[in-house]
């Protein structure tokens, strides 16, 4: 099998252009030229978003159900619902038509990303499609000042909020003052709130302009309001986290104590059956399960993501419009079917019940998406991630010597972790599960990316040398062996077991590897456990520093600087050990403070959102050079369209992108702006 590199994505996108995609349902043998899946890469490209004001629309239409609104008294005109500045859009390919539903499927209340992905884009800014340029999305425009200290936002003109309530510079400073600032909701300050350490601030100039000011130069905080940080990654998603950098104060006054009588909030939060008012403020501001809470998403919900059907339905006041003037979005409603597991999702994906699926199509159905697309009425098209990671497991190094000293001992030894990457066979893996077409190794990012450290550092302690392993365990005294050849703890108290946890539901058979892994291991003596959990329990289980082996992922990385899955800087469950993530949000005063590489390492990743573009690289090939040597993060295999990368289209949708560029930065399929797709007559 081949592997996707720049070589074979050039291959594909040629073969694309001269009409040889595979997407009337070709036969596998049509793929016996070129490396599996190949084909399927097409050229990377996506809406434009319009900056000339001469290109920009004078007069407004809507979807005809909101013109029958309108007739009736029920909404107002549209020209007032969009505003005087509505966010312009160039479509990928045409101007679309009104109307139908797209239909997606979903895994549960914790996958509330499928919604958002598809349907909630409120980043403050925003990446373009291709993830190279920050543009405007929720403000209007951003503008530095002459020292580089102050960024100012210029919000929109008649914006509103999905109850028709005005969207001002308020909605930032109560997040600012009464959310993030407030102890009782926020306990400890974000590092990307800071600069080298430093407090930001953010102020009110006027009812549509807000500035943060920064004690010293912060040239990355676009990149982070364009959607990977807490100010810029929006209420939709980021609202239920007390993130998101805006909030509708209008609406969440009546839940907050500084607005509205402690005892009234008391009161109201025991009566809706919640232990405090901290609790029934996160449940209110939540725009995937309260139906109440005003967004500013192009769809709203209509049903709540803890149903079987998980309906978005469109926003009245939506400020997205297209060229022509259209009020976006073309499509009415996004409805999201409950799966009961991944494999009944793929099932379904594979007899064309879903439009626009990419979430949690699992790679190894790839054969068999291809036999289906002429009877299925879909196409496949393949979207690789640029981040090295698909699985990689994350050692606890946080891991609590009073619950266990043996286990903590180990998972914080470097040489103990060095031994463990030996000892996995990735190309076994590789074949099995990425059906041969992911990179084995490190979780480095690919060779184009900026941060790249080196060739070596692609198989540095990550191949398989099961010899070398054993070398380092004995060397470490991990001498003695029980009658099944497995190691025996130091402290003699049994055979050395290690817990590896994984989540349900993933967007690979994460548990199957994980067993895959585990076997492997055998064969150096280490044991270690596989127990699957619940997305949502396994997120409370790391915030609770209570796992030793997790597996998990790394996207984003490709975009170093604003990721949280490379080093342990954030306190989001997502994260490696929030509790270095607080020791570093903290600068030391809460949390575990991390060894002293780890540190070294943070301390040039702080510096690299002060630094330009061309010093940035190089603290990023230092950083993961860092991960690599102290096997920070085990690699396996990435580089691929495991995650989010395998997209099934219905063939009638317009406007839909041969390829997007993967990754949760651009909340993929989001760059894409499917609120451009429609259904072809």
């Amino acid at each position: 099998m081949g592997r996707f590199t720049r070589r074979s994505i050039l291959k594909g996108s040629a073969l694309i252009a001269s009409g040889a995609i595979i997407g009337q349902g070709l036969p596998m043998a049509a793929f016996a030229q070129e490396p599996l899946g190949s084909q399927l890469i097409g050229p990377l490209e996506g809406p434009e978003i319009v900056l000339d004001p001469a290109r920009f629309p004078t007069s407004f239409a809507e979807a005809p159900a909101l013109a029958e609104r309108v007739a009736s008294g029920d909404l107002p005109p549209v020209s007032e619902r969009v505003g005087q500045d509505p966010l312009v859009v160039a479509p990928l390919h045409e101007i679309g038509i009104y109307g139908g539903t797209l239909r997606k499927g979903f895994v549960g209340p914790s996958d509330q990303w499928s919604g958002v992905r598809i349907g909630g884009h409120d980043t403050v800014l925003a990446m373009d499609y291709s993830n190279t340029r920050v543009m405007p999305n929720i403000a209007k425009a951003f503008e530095w000042s002459d020292d580089g200290l102050v960024l100012t936002l210029s919000l929109r003109r008649g914006m509103k909020w999905s109850d028709g309530h005005p969207f001002t510079t308020d909605d930032f400073l109560f997040w600012y003052e009464d959310i993030y600032s407030y102890a009782d909701l926020t306990a400890s300050p974000h590092a990307q709130m800071s600069i080298n350490g430093k407090p930001i601030t953010m102020e009110k100039v006027d009812d549509l302009t807000v500035r943060y000011v920064c004690p010293e130069p912060y040239p990355l905080l676009p990149e982070l309001l364009a959607g990977a940080g807490v100010m810029g990654f929006g209420h939709a998603q980021y609202g239920r986290t007390l993130q998101g950098g805006f909030a509708p104060a209008h609406y969440m006054k009546q839940f907050h104590p500084k607005y509205t009588p402690q005892e009234e909030v008391d009161a109201a939060a025991a009566e809706a059956g919640f232990d405090n008012w901290q609790a029934l403020f996160k449940f209110k501001i939540d725009w995937a399960i309260n139906l109440e809470v005003p967004s500013v998403t192009a769809w709203k919900p209509a049903t709540p993501a803890n149903t079987p059907t998980w309906r978005l339905e469109r926003n009245p006041y939506s400020i997205y419009v297209d060229t022509a003037g259209n009020q976006l979005p073309y499509i009415d409603d996004i409805v999201m079917t409950l799966a009961e597991n991944l494999e009944v999702l793929n099932l379904r994906a594979v007899a064309g019940e879903f439009d626009y699926q990419e979430r949690h199509i699992d790679l190894s159905k790839l054969p068999v998406l291809i036999e289906n697309q002429e009877r299925g009425n879909y196409s496949v098209h393949l979207d690789p991630g640029a981040y090295g990671g698909d699985f990689l497991i994350r050692p606890n190094l946080t891991f609590p010597a009073d619950t266990d000293a043996e286990i903590a001992k180990w998972l914080t030894s470097v040489e103990f972790r060095r031994a463990l990457s030996l000892g996995i066979e990735r190309d076994q893996l590789n074949e099995t599960f990425w059906l041969g077409i992911g990179t084995p190794g490190s979780p480095i990012p690919e060779v184009e990316n900026a941060y790249y450290p080196g060739d070596g550092y692609r198989t540095l302690w990550h191949t398989y040398d099961p010899d070398q392993a054993n070398q380092i365990l004995d060397g470490l005294g991990l001498t003695q062996k029980d009658g099944e050849g497995f190691r025996m703890r130091t402290d003699g108290a049994g055979r050395l077991r290690f817990e590896f946890m994984t989540f349900a539901g993933m967007f690979l058979p994460f548990t199957q590897i994980a067993e895959m892994v585990a076997a492997q291991w055998r064969a150096i003596g280490i044991e270690a456990n596989v127990v699957e959990v619940e997305r949502g329990l396994g997120s409370n289980r790391v915030s609770g520093n209570e796992y030793q082996l997790w597996a998990w992922s790394n996207d984003t990385t490709e975009t170093l600087f604003t990721a949280i899955h490379a080093l342990p800087i954030s306190t989001s469950p997502a994260s490696q050990n929030p509790l270095m993530g607080l020791w570093y949000d903290t600068n030391g005063e809460q949390g575990v403070a991390p060894p002293e590489r780890i540190q070294e390492a943070m301390a040039l990743y702080r510096q690299g959102a002060s630094v330009p573009p061309e010093e940035r690289g190089e603290l990023g090939k230092a950083i993961w050079k860092t991960i690599v040597e102290d096997v920070v993060q085990i690699g396996c295999v990435g580089l691929s369209p495991a995650l989010m990368g395998v997209r099934v289209v219905n063939n009638r949708l317009g406007n839909a992108p041969q390829r997007q560029f993967n990754s949760t930065v651009v909340r993929t399929p989001g760059g894409s702006l499917p609120e451009t797709f429609f259904w072809k007559a």
